[in-house]
This record gives structure tokens, sequence and C-alpha cells, in this order.
């Protein structure tokens, strides 16, 4: 069970409502802040106060009074006309997310939203009623209007929902739950759209992704070294205790514990030192493990934080209009995550580059026997290249870019739902690019034999060579390159190697 209380919600919490179906209840705090900021608000609507989108239009029209009775009709109309959205439906696992982040933003107390619709995102939650959200159209501000709205709709038993894996209207879809619609009050329109939970539950699901993909790259990057030849002093601890950055030096650890007792190394190559990319691994992965870490607190702050507008303070019996639906934060550190994991394929391009040029390797051309007649792995690498070279074309921010809406009332927006979804590209470009270095890695061992690799790299081969053989001549690559990157998304070599040297740390302790 998953508490929902506006505090201590985190990724991998995230994760397991997401893509587990864990399930998800308020906490007694929450349901207590709900309640009375709720009469806060009800006071605050008798007394005649004009209060934004409550007693007044949203946007632009916030200057126009709104009668009590006409409240309900603004907060329907509020969904209606936010469901602006288009392109392909968000996956299951962030829209789950973010009816969990939704929920717990409400579970802090500032909105105004009565307890019984809050709670609707937990009862859809746990009865799998999944929303049918489109990905594109949202700014980022006024948070993630035009998705959000759609999670809204199904809430008051409009729109398209899933439900035991069939799309259904959102009213039938309900019923089979047996969850009856909320019939909105004043501010609960606003109160369920107003704030970043899509791009805060696809950013957090990407942290996920990319820590597995951070870890991944460590063991290619040692397949490499090892495979190559590589001189040990350039991962030795003393060095990078001298250079204290946290990334890099448990990059360093990382490499060490994959490559101890290899053979290969051990041999000797009468090299004083390698090339850039071999040489500087700690130094280029661990800037993104600590970007990483960066942006991970800023996401979790995020998740915890009350991104709505306007927000009720009921301990002082106050309300107050502002701007913490932005997307900004998010938005710049999804573009820093970009830069970041595409720095990560980048270097394993180059580590296969390394491995398939016979002048810098000393192994056969391309990795196979037949110079002439075989072209091994050569074609591999241009499909890694392509993929590195459009990480590059994606990780241009995009939270530079802004562009004014609703009669200028709203003139700069985070455009954070983009740097999202390029985020998402580049982390499955860069499973693909590491599957590439594995791949060259492996079939470079295999040349180095009967000299064995090191402790972690050895394990990473044979989980690889249980699936894909030995290329002793040439044959079509894209099921290996597929079957390798599955082993690299579903953390199969991961798993194998960790479960024999233990956690492979982005943190040392």
């Amino acid at each position: 069970m998953i508490y929902i209380d506006g505090e201590t919600m985190n990724i991998e919490k995230l994760e397991e409502v997401g893509r587990h179906n864990a399930q998800v209840a308020f906490s007694d705090d929450a349901k207590a802040k709900i309640d009375k900021c709720r009469g806060v608000v009800e006071e605050m609507v008798k007394s005649g106060k004009a209060i934004y989108g409550v007693t007044t239009g949203i946007g632009e029209f916030a200057r126009i009074r709104v009668s009590p009775e006409e409240g309900a009709a603004l907060q329907k109309n509020i969904i209606y006309s936010h469901a602006a959205g288009t392109g392909d439906p968000l996956p299951h696992d962030v829209v789950r997310g973010a009816m969990a982040l939704r929920a717990n933003v409400l579970a802090r107390g500032n909105s105004g939203v009565r307890y019984s619709t809050a709670e609707i995102f937990a009862k859809m939650l746990n009865a799998g009623v999944t929303p049918y959200v489109y990905e594109k159209g949202s700014l980022g501000t006024s948070g993630d209007l035009s998705p959000l709205a759609q999670l809204a709709e199904v809430c008051i038993g409009e729109g398209k929902a899933y439900y035991k894996g069939e799309l259904l209207d959102g009213a039938v879809a309900m019923k089979r739950a047996g969850i009856p619609p909320v019939q909105l009050t004043y501010k609960e329109g606003l109160g369920l759209i107003n704030g970043s939970q899509m791009v805060t539950s696809g950013a957090s699901l990407h942290l996920v992704d990319a820590r597995r993909l951070l870890k991944n790259a460590f063991i290619a990057s040692a397949m490499t070294i090892d495979a190559l030849k590589g001189v040990p002093g350039a991962y030795d601890a003393r060095l990078h205790a001298s250079r204290p950055f946290k990334g890099q030096n448990a990059v360093a650890f990382n490499l060490r514990q994959l490559m101890a007792d290899s053979e290969v190394i051990a041999e000797k190559s009468g090299k004083v030192q390698d090339g850039y990319s071999m040489r500087c691994t700690p130094q280029v992965l661990g800037p993104s493990v600590d970007t990483w870490f960066y942006a991970k607190e800023q996401v979790e702050t995020e998740m915890n934080s009350t991104a709505d507008n306007p927000l009720f303070f009921p301990d002082d019996n106050a309300y107050l209009a502002g701007g913490n639906f932005h997307g900004q934060a998010l938005g710049m550190v999804m573009d820093f995550l970009c830069i970041a994991m595409s720095e990560v394929a980048n270097l394993s391009e180059r580590h296969t580059n390394r491995l398939l040029n016979p002048a810098l390797s000393g192994l056969p051309d391309f990795l196979v026997e037949g110079r002439g007649i075989n072209s091994g792995l050569m074609v591999a690498q241009y499909t890694a290249a392509a993929l590195v070279s459009e990480n590059k074309i994606l990780s241009h921010p995009a939270t530079v870019d802004s562009i004014s809406v609703s009669a200028d009332q709203e003139d700069h927006v985070a455009m954070s739902p983009v740097a999202v979804r390029k985020c998402g590209e580049i982390l499955r470009n860069v499973a693909v690019v590491l599957a590439i270095e594995m791949y060259a890695a492996a079939q470079a061992f295999d040349f180095r034999k009967p000299l064995k690799p090191g402790r972690g790299t050895r394990i990473a081969y044979d989980i690889i060579r249980q699936h894909v053989s030995f290329l002793d001549k040439d044959r079509v690559l894209y099921p290996d390159i597929n079957k390798i990157a599955d082993l690299v998304r579903n953390c199969a070599v991961l798993d194998a190697v960790e479960a024999e040297l233990g956690e492979l740390p982005l943190r040392l302790k």
C-alpha cells in the first residue's frame, strides 16, 4: 500500500503505482487537511470574496465575476474547454503516475477541493480505471492543463478510459468499476487540472529508467576497457579521490569492481595510457550520474509540492493566487537529463568504434574473421552513430522556447512536456547504443580466449552469450541487437551482475 500524504512521494513509489499497480490510500492526516481547507473555501464563497477560478473566470477571464449559482457550471466548463489535446495516447504508467501525483497535491490541503473529490483518484487507481490521455497539447504552464483535463473528464463520468484492458466511454468504465462520478462544486474543476503532474510523472519514470541505463553503461564500459586491455591506473581510487566529484568516483569504483581479476587486462599490453574515451570514462559518465541526482531532487520536490492555483491557507484564513503550477523547474532538469543521457550514448559509440577498428584494438577488422568477405559489426556501429546523432538533436533544450497564450495573460510558458517526450526518446536510443557496445565487447572477448574477463564483465558476457551466439560469419544483425537491447531494458545483465558483485552504486558511502 502506498500512502498519499503530500509529503513522502518519491520515484520508487511512483513506479510501484504506475507500473506495478500498487494500491493507494490517503493518510488520515491528509484527509484532515483536505477537510479543513475545504471549510475555508466554503466560508470565503459565502462571504462574497473574489477568488480566482472559484468566483471569477480563469486566465484572461479572471476579471469576470461568477455568481455562486454559476460555480458548478464553471468548474465543468473548465474541464471541457481545457481538454484540447492531440497526438498518440500517453502510456498507462505515466497516466497512473499522474493520477497518484495529483492526489498527492490535493493531500497537502491547499487546493480547496472536497475529500470525496480528491479520493476519486485513489478509487480509480485501485480499481484499474486509466483515462485515455493525448500526449500533446500542454505547455507545462498553467501546468498540464490539457492532459489533466482528460483525467478529470473520467472523474466526472465522461471522456474515455481503459478498464480491464478495454477502452470504454468514461461513464461505462466508472460504472463497471463501481465508482460514482464526481459532481463538481467550487474550485474542483480547476483543482483537478491546474498543475504539472503529467510532466512530473513522465519525468519520474524516466529517472527510474535512466538510473538503470547508467548502471548498464558502467557494465558496457567495463566490458570495452577490459576487452581492449585498458591501463588500470586510470581507474585507481587515489587518482579519483584527488578530484572528488561524487559521480566520477562512483563510476571509477564500479569499473574497478567489474574488471577485478581480469586475465585480459593482466596480460600487459605495453601501453602507458589509453585514448580519452577509455581513460576518461569516469570523468564522462560521472557528470551524468551527478545530473541524475540533481534531477531526482528537483522532481521529488515537485512531487511533494502544492502545484495549483489559487492556494488556500486554512491556518491564516487566507487565499493567494500565484504561479505554483509553472513547470519550468521540471522542464529545465529534463532538458539537463537529456544532455546527460545523450553523453552516455556518445561515449558508448566511441567505445564501439575502438572495438571495431583494428588499428586501435589489435583485433580482427570489425570483430569478424574473413576480412573482405565478412563485414562483421561494421554497420551495427552505423546504427549506434545514427542514434547518437539523433540524440544530439533531441538534446536541444525545450525550455528556452516560450510562446505567449491566453491574450498575453500567460506570456511565459515552460514547454516542459516537450522536454519529457524528448527524454523518453533519448533513453530508448541509449539502450540500443549500449546494447551494440555490449555486442561488440562480447565478440572481442571471444577473440581474447583463453584469457578470461573480469568478475563482473565475465557475468555480462555469459548472459549475452545465452541469447546471442558468437558471430563467426555475417548474418542479419538486428535480431541480435534487439535481443541485447531487451537485456539492457529489462535489466537481465544488470541483475545478474549485481547478484554476484552486489549493487553498482551511483554514490559511494
